[in-house]
């Protein structure tokens, strides 16, 4: 070794000095020099001393490790010497101080044209405005772009953009509109030219007998200016009218719907009718009606003229409805179709894909399930190419036009004001009807519901949150409430929805019972549904009849115990072997067999082990792809036993799909069936929430199903969802749907009301989460009542109505002298609390009565009814006809009215003078009584008599449409008519305070706890009603009109909001935990907690307390595995010591955080808090973390492999978040430690990619 020469010693030295150690070239650091010795190195012997045998690892780790300013990265000797060679040469600039970084520009140019060739004039300097807006401080589109790295998931620093729909400006905007209105005054000053114009608006009034103006260009387009110049960009956005009139104009296809109207009516108005105050007049009948139902009943011939050149054409002719929603999109409008499962949704979400790629903009398409997702992505990838995928595990080509996301990631991207949604033009939203599925999809597990319950809370906050350019597609299966849904769409985004609902099945379906189970018996199939949707009842007993001959004469003596739906193995076997050899036989294969069991289902399947349903070239073909499907995996992960009893039945033709199986088995069974190779399919119910994977015949090895609390019968929506799968469009002239009756045949009852009843109304799952309290409360121009007000559970607010209700009532109560509440009107307060209870039980009793099949029986011809809507008041009607639409049923009755107020248009009854009154007096005409025949719906029906009427309905309903015609107007009404309005008369004239109406429990036969405790609260409250004092009091009506005042103040302000008290709660946590402020303000802890989708405060909680600082990556990952598994295990887990501390210690934050919200009010104890973390995972998560393969982990556990990988593919969403929230904190340590263990996981057959991805 070299020796090194040192200079000698100067002023800047320090007093040190190495002493060589042996010939290693190891040094000792001499801190202290004895004096007058040498400072340069110096060695013990000439040579070095020889090696000694200190352990270097030691000495390294007690160097470098424990004490890191030893590492050379923090030797500032090196940079010290380089700072001091360039300090002599640098020069002094004090100009360089005065820099700044430059201001954004406040003008820019922008052309001047010829208005009549168009060409280019000049360039004139405009100024700019909002030009210091950000990501940071606004909610305007017009803010500056942020970054790249942020542009696909935006920051949680930055603000959402504003949500469509939503009116409230920020204070720098009601600043300077208050500034305009204080300069302007209305009543003289108005300007009339505007500035480089020779000639403006005219103000001065006119005659209305004003003569046509000629049409000219250069009126039209100053008119046309004017229109647009009326459209400041942010100050007006209340303005609802202007703002939905502008984008319309410029789609104009002639030079009259342009300018015209406009041109004459803004000639003429008067000076008040240029006020802002005389606009609501014209808006609230046209507000009112925000979704509009489009008509598919009639052919859309000029389809072909209307869109000459379509987006995307299809290799078929298009249904109606699918034409009507493709000229919806044309216009730019949103849409909901609701259609039967095969009937061609898809092509609707296609157009809109085609329309963006041709508008150069993006769609963002969304599905409530991942797997539905990857599926999506294959077949629109085929279709358009430039197609991306974002699910938490998977990015794919994030920058395509069309993307293909998870809910939870486009609410994220929302919040935190992505640059995605700028260039956004529409929002796919599948499978709309599943947003209300919170129950379990696979006994018994309530994995996959628990995700789906989260979608239809996250599914609305996404609505609310879309930005206004945004237009929206919602594609549903069949529902009754689709109108009522789309019009809180409509209100909340202030734009109109267009309801595109069609009942008609490309394939109809046939319904057979079963009850065959051996070869004697095999054909004993019944007819009980035919494919026009008639009820047999011939079938149902001829199944009965067929049942009975097979039981003992014991049973026929003493009549069967049915106590048990529940059969054993050999008897299932039996009935299996028999139908499925039976439909074999009959050519009616793909079958899918639907059993609520997955236990059930993988026995009914292994039980088939004689059935082999398959060719030689089909199994060839089978074992190919699953060979090629499968060599993917490690060696090790393809010797599952799974994948070996699955290739065994697949080469059979069998198959089981649930969410029990392997993610990449599920997807080969997928594409297996999808190609015919599959033969019969085991499934739950989540088979049926794929994409279109139609089979010849459906079977239901049963009707019962587990919803997590107990067994209940399948409902009508998840039968009609489950029974589409039957019929293949193009193949099969009807689709063949099977109940099989193993035990006994079903109740005739319960068989109708699944197979004939209501689909479930699409309802609200809106609740409030911590992270979407703090998302908004960190905006403050975002108020969380404004998300609750706008949520569909408020949808029955009618604020407009009510807010000028308020005004009437103040203007006819600012006339009236003050009231006196003493003496009579004593008991005012109390009455008025029972009547608003009396309407409240009589409004849920009859909605009970009408949603049952008991009450809709009652509901048939001849039926006299209490009509009560807009046109009526309490007048009875009698039924005529009843519609077939099992899901929009209405009613053609005739109806006694004033003479003059047929058609609604004349005076009208003052319903509105009393609404809050209970008022059961019936409606007697003042003058000649008169008829009309309308259709009802169920909601206009406020109470069934117990009165019948004969009628001839064809004679009234001919002899009325007759009289509709001009030429006979005047026609005296037939007989017909003209008796069943006097009976309905003298009905009313002989029970003029009310009639006597049918009883719900009584009558009807209704034995619910919730009818019969209504109907008898009912008596009590209308037998309390005489006993009040204030009904005879001269000034009743005034005083009631104060109190009617109260009401509507309470209900239009957000006192009324029913989640407001359970906000005030989760507030109060907030603060108890410090995530905000006294002031509302988002501090550090809250910041974190948005980073995080679920379980926000017991993850923030962990990572403030340091609970996984001290783990090992694989033990985090073990611990974390509490918030991904909801199941309950057998198997008691075997884990290390410090992993059942992090446990205790997670419990305990658990405990504490749970004891805290019961303080607050938050009704959920600390045990159900707690109980939600199970840990039945840990160990296998740990295992698998460390390295073990999949075969050895799946022994340690009684949880199915399928669900094990989910658990942990969602796992690894959970790291990645606690990664990305340790370092807001800071903790680059514990990110880093999060990311190892993501790593960790993320191997083998559980990050295996989709076969739908590749």
């Amino acid at each position: 070794m070299d020796r090194i020469n040192v200079p000698p010693a100067g002023p800047m030295d320090l007093p040190l000095s190495l002493l060589e150690m042996g010939c290693s070239g190891r040094f000792e650091l001499i801190t202290h020099p004895i004096p007058n010795q040498p400072l340069p190195p110096h060695s013990t012997l000439p040579h070095g001393l020889p090696p000694t045998s200190l352990n270097l690892e030691t000495e390294v780790e007690k160097r470098f490790l424990q004490d890191p300013a030893w590492l050379p990265i923090h030797d500032t000797d090196f940079a010290f010497q380089k700072f001091l060679k360039y300090i002599h040469l640098r020069e002094c600039n004090v100009n360089s101080l005065l820099n700044c970084t430059q201001s954004p520009l406040h003008s820019g140019l922008s052309v001047v044209r010829d208005p009549t060739t168009g060409m280019l004039l000049d360039f004139t300097e405009v100024p700019l405005e909002n030009t210091g807006l950000s990501a940071k401080n606004s909610l305007s589109l017009q803010r500056q772009p942020g970054p790249p790295s942020e542009s696909l998931r935006g920051s949680n620093t930055n603000y959402p953009f504003l949500p469509g729909g939503m009116e409230e400006l920020t204070l720098d905007q009601i600043k300077k509109k208050s500034e305009l209105e204080e300069d302007i005054d209305f009543e003289k000053d108005l300007l009339r030219v505007p500035p480089g114009l020779k000639a403006g608006m005219d103000f001065t009034d006119k005659d209305a007998t004003v003569a046509k103006p000629e049409v000219n260009l250069m009126s039209l387009l100053s008119s046309f200016d004017d229109i647009i110049n009326l459209q400041p960009e942010a100050e007006e956005k209340e303005e609802s009218k202007g703002g939905e009139e502008a984008p319309k104009l410029p789609r104009s296809n002639s030079l009259e719907d342009l300018g015209i109207k406009d041109a004459v009516s803004s000639s003429a108005p008067s000076e008040k009718g240029k006020d802002e105050k005389s606009k609501p007049k014209e808006n609230p009948e046209e507000n009112k009606k925000w979704a509009i139902p489009v008509n598919i009943t009639s052919p859309c011939d000029d389809f072909y003229k209307r869109i000459p050149n379509p987006a995307f054409k299809w290799p078929f002719e298009l249904d109606v409805f699918q034409k009507q929603a493709v000229l919806r999109l044309e216009a730019h409008d949103s849409v909901f179709v609701a259609a039967h499962t095969s009937a061609g949704k898809t092509v609707v979400a296609e157009y809109a894909i085609a329309l963006s790629q041709k508008h150069m903009t993006r769609t963002i398409y969304t599905s409530p399930i991942k797997a539905l997702s990857n599926q999506k992505f294959r077949d629109f990838k085929n279709t358009f190419g430039d197609v991306g995928l974002l699910t938490g595990d998977v990015q794919l080509s994030p920058e395509s036009s069309c993307l293909i996301m998870t809910t939870e990631i486009l609410r994220s991207m929302l919040y935190n004001g992505s640059e995605v949604i700028r260039d956004l033009e529409w929002v796919i939203f599948d499978e709309v009807h599943y947003i209300n599925d919170a129950e379990v999809r696979d006994s018994p597990s309530c994995f996959s519901s628990a995700i789906l319950f989260i979608r239809g809370v996250v599914w609305e906050e996404v609505l609310i949150m879309l930005p206004d350019h945004v237009s929206i597609i919602l594609l549903s299966a069949t529902v009754p409430n689709a109108l009522e849904f789309s019009e809180w769409i409509g209100r909340i985004k202030k734009r109109h929805i267009y309801v595109i609902s069609t009942m008609k099945r490309p394939v109809p379906l046939e319904h057979y019972l079963y009850t065959g189970n051996s070869t004697k018996t095999q054909k004993e199939m019944f007819l009980l549904v035919d494919a026009a949707g008639n009820f047999l009842t011939k079938g149902y007993y001829a199944a009965v009849d067929a049942k009975k001959e097979r039981t003992s004469k014991h049973a026929q003596s003493f009549g069967t115990k049915n106590t048990s739906q529940n059969t054993s193995a050999s008897q299932d076997r039996a009935v299996w072997l028999t139908l499925l050899h039976f439909l074999f036989q009959r050519q009616q294969t793909p079958v899918v067999a639907f059993t609520f069991s997955r236990t059930r289902c993988d026995e009914n399947a292994r039980s088939l082990d004689s059935m082999d349903l398959t060719t030689s070239i089909e199994k060839a073909e089978i074992h190919s792809f699953f060979q090629k499907s499968l060599s993917r995996l490690r060696g090790g992960d393809r010797q599952l036993p799974q994948i070996l009893l699955m290739r065994d039945l697949l080469k059979r033709g069998i198959a089981v799909h649930h969410s029990g199986i392997l993610p990449i088995l599920k997807e080969v069974i997928e594409m297996l069936f999808s190609r015919g190779l599959v033969k019969v399919l085991f499934a739950t119910e989540t088979f049926a929430m794929g994409v279109n994977m139609p089979a010849r015949t459906v079977v239901f090895d049963s009707i019962r199903k587990h919803d997590g609390t107990g067994f209940r019968n399948l409902l009508p929506g998840e039968y009609i969802q489950m029974a589409g799968r039957a019929g293949r469009r193009g193949l099969d002239a009807t689709g063949t749907v099977i109940i099989l009756c193993k035990a006994g045949v079903h109740e005739m009852a319960d068989l109708h009301v699944m197979m004939l009843g209501k689909p479930t109304i699409l309802q609200s799952q809106f609740r409030l989460t911590y992270t979407m309290i703090l998302n908004l409360l960190r905006v403050e121009a975002l108020r969380v009542t404004d998300m609750m007000r706008r949520s569909f559970s408020e949808s029955h607010r009618d604020t407009q109505a009510q807010e000028k209700r308020i005004s009437q009532l103040k203007q006819t109560l600012s006339s009236l002298p003050p009231l006196d509440t003493e003496g009579q009107l004593s008991d005012l307060m109390p009455y008025y609390r029972t009547v608003t209870e009396l309407r409240t039980t009589t409004d849920a009793l009859q909605r009970a009565i009408l949603e049952s099949v008991n009450g809709l029986k009652a509901l048939s011809m001849g039926r006299v009814v209490v009509v009560n809507n807009k046109q009526h008041l309490n007048a009875l009607g009698v039924i005529l006809q009843v519609s077939n639409d099992s899901v929009n049923r209405t009613f053609t009755a005739l109806i006694i009215c004033e003479k003059g107020n047929e058609e609604g248009g004349g005076k009208s009854n003052d319903s509105a003078a009393f609404p809050h009154l209970y008022n059961t007096a019936l409606f007697i005409p003042e003058g000649p009584c008169s008829h009309t025949v309308q259709k009802l719906k169920l909601q206009d029906i406020s109470a069934i008599t117990v009165k019948t009427l004969k009628v001839i309905p064809d004679r009234i309903i001919d002899n009325y449409n007759k009289r509709q015609q001009p030429r006979f107007r005047h026609d005296p009404p037939g007989q017909a008519i003209s008796t069943a309005t006097q009976e309905l008369l003298r009905l009313a004239e002989a029970n003029p305070s009310g009639i006597a109406t049918l009883d719900p429990v009584n009558d009807l036969q209704l034995k619910s706890v919730d009818v019969v405790e209504g109907s008898m609260r009912l008596r009590v409250l209308q037998e309390s009603l005489r006993d009040f004092n204030c009904i005879h009091s001269p000034t009743f009506a005034e005083q009631v009109r104060v109190k009617e005042l109260d009401t509507l103040l309470f209900l239009v302000s957000d006192q009324s909001l029913s989640l407001l008290p359970e906000y005030h709660q989760r507030i109060k946590v907030l603060q108890s935990l410090q995530y905000v402020d006294s002031s509302g303000a988002v501090q550090l802890k809250g910041r974190v907690a948005c980073q995080i989708s679920s379980h926000e405060l017991l993850l923030t909680e962990l990572l403030f307390e340091n609970v996984l600082s001290p783990l090992a990556p694989e033990e985090s990952a073990a611990l974390l595995s509490c918030l991904v598994f909801t199941q309950n295990t057998q198997v008691e887990p075997h884990i290390t010591n410090t992993l059942q501390e992090g446990i205790d210690r997670v419990l305990s934050v658990a405990q504490r955080i749970g004891e805290l919200q019961r303080d607050c009010g938050i009704p959920q104890t600390a045990e159900e808090f707690v109980g939600q973390f199970k840990f039945g995972l840990t160990e296998v998560v740990y295992c698998w973390a460390r390295g073990m393969p999949f075969a050895e982990i799946a022994l340690l556990t009684d949880v199915q492999e399928g669900t094990v990988v989910r658990c942990i593919q969602r796992l690894d969403e959970v790291l990645k978040e606690v990664r990305q929230a340790a370092r807001i904190v800071g903790d680059s340590v514990l990110g880093s430690k999060m990311e190892r263990a993501s790593l960790a996981i993320r191997r083998d057959i559980v990050f295996t990619a989709s076969l739908y991805t590749h």
